[in-house]
């Protein structure tokens, strides 16, 4: 597990203990000269380093992973500072540096959305992680997401897990109230998604989502009623959901549960993929349709008795949550006011549930029994319809999966 840093004086101590050749801060855009970098850079001179800045370039491709890699040092620690899209670079990054078979990898010719990657590309990513925004839990995560040939793969493997991870106050301070509920609703379905789509029963496992769910909803709920006022996000509640979100990322909750039982997450990733939306504005479409399809007793998308449980525990630290868990989940976006309205053409629908299949279904795991037009029947009820592009396809034929 990476090791958890909750001061800036513990900065030191860390590279003591890694030994590091060098150190390299590489920062997002936005957060390069805020405190929360300035600070960091100050322990590392502090410590005898003389930490060189590079800021987050805005093509994360293969490309760009390769070349940074190529000008680290071996040894060299990296210290990743900004949202999920730097955390993930750097760690992709740093684990080519040390392993380059890695590139080969990310690049098989593979239709996968997934990149499973072995122990032999090591424990660890060297990366000290410091995330600036909420709910990706990235720092603390064995995964990676990376633009590639028009798509977004998912990288798996102990080897991206971050060495450690600073929470500091400092790193959330300037983002804004719509992105940090945001960011609580995601660490919400990364928790309680897996748990919802299998129909597996794992008494400790299932307990500790609903725990960890519950904790999360109370911190969203305490931060939407200062932002409801405008006051500021209260520091210790962000801090509160940046630890809750990293806990959904260690894999004690999940173990024994498919990795596979992710269908709202895969819909979403092609879907914010092919619309150029942030991605939990997909999710946030997305997942009150497939618990509705789910509740209807269409097991591919869960277990009704499952969702009914969790949504159970959840109205005991919610006694304001609607009964029903679908159409609860739509009023906690709108009291939380997330936006969960995505426009969708029927030509870009034809292309989101080809891709899906293609990427994750026809044979893989992941959309396992769905066809295209299941999916495309999905993202209709869960979208609203625009006027069709010019050349749009006819509808779906029925039996269409590829």
């Amino acid at each position: 597990m990476p090791a958890s840093l909750d001061t800036y004086d513990q900065i030191p101590g860390l590279l003591r203990d890694v030994h590091p050749t060098a150190v390299t801060v590489l920062a997002d855009p936005a957060v390069a000269t805020q405190t929360v970098t300035e600070r960091i850079r100050a322990q590392i001179t502090r410590a005898g380093f003389a930490p060189t800045q590079v800021l987050t370039p805005t093509d994360g491709g293969i490309a760009a992973i390769a070349s940074f890699a190529s000008k680290l040092s071996p040894g060299e620690l990296v210290v990743g500072v900004g949202g999920g899209s730097t955390l993930d670079f750097a760690k992709l990054a740093a684990t080519a540096s040390r392993h380059p078979e890695l590139i080969r990898y990310l690049t098989a010719g593979q239709r996968s959305g997934l990149v499973a990657l072995g122990p032999s590309l090591g424990e660890h990513a060297e990366v000290l992680a410091v995330s600036t925004t909420l709910g990706t839990g990235s720092e603390a995560g064995p995964v990676a997401c990376f633009p590639y040939d028009g798509t977004k793969r998912l990288a798996m493997g102990e080897c991206l897990r971050p060495r450690g991870a600073l929470w500091v106050a400092e790193a959330t301070d300037t983002l804004p109230g719509p992105l940090v509920l945001d960011g609580v609703l995601e660490a919400i379905f990364r928790t309680v998604i897996p748990y919802t789509s299998d129909t597996l029963d794992l008494p400790e496992q299932d307990a500790a989502v609903e725990e960890l769910a519950g904790h999360l909803l109370i911190a969203g709920e305490e931060l939407a009623r200062h932002l409801a006022t405008d006051q500021a996000a209260p520091a210790h509640w962000r801090l509160r959901v940046a630890r809750l979100s990293a806990e959904s990322q260690r894999g004690a909750i999940n173990v024994g549960r498919s990795p596979y039982a992710v269908k709202c997450w895969a819909l979403a990733n092609e879907l914010s993929t092919v619309m150029g939306l942030a991605k939990m504005r997909a999710v946030a479409a997305l997942w009150p349709v497939v618990w509705r399809r789910a509740l209807q007793g269409d097991t591919r998308f869960g277990s009704a008795a499952r969702i009914h449980r969790l949504w159970e525990r959840l109205s005991h630290h919610a006694p304001w949550l609607a009964p029903q868990p679908d159409n609860g989940l739509e009023r906690l976006m709108q009291r939380w006011q997330i936006d969960h309205r995505v426009h969708l053409s029927p030509q870009l629908l034809h292309q989101v549930a080809l891709r899906s299949v293609r990427s994750w279904g026809a044979g893989l795991p992941t959309l396992t029994r769905l066809s295209a037009d299941d999916i495309a029947a999905l993202l209709e009820e869960a979208t609203e319809p625009t006027a069709p592009m010019a050349g749009s396809p006819k509808p779906l034929p029925a039996g269409v999966s590829t």
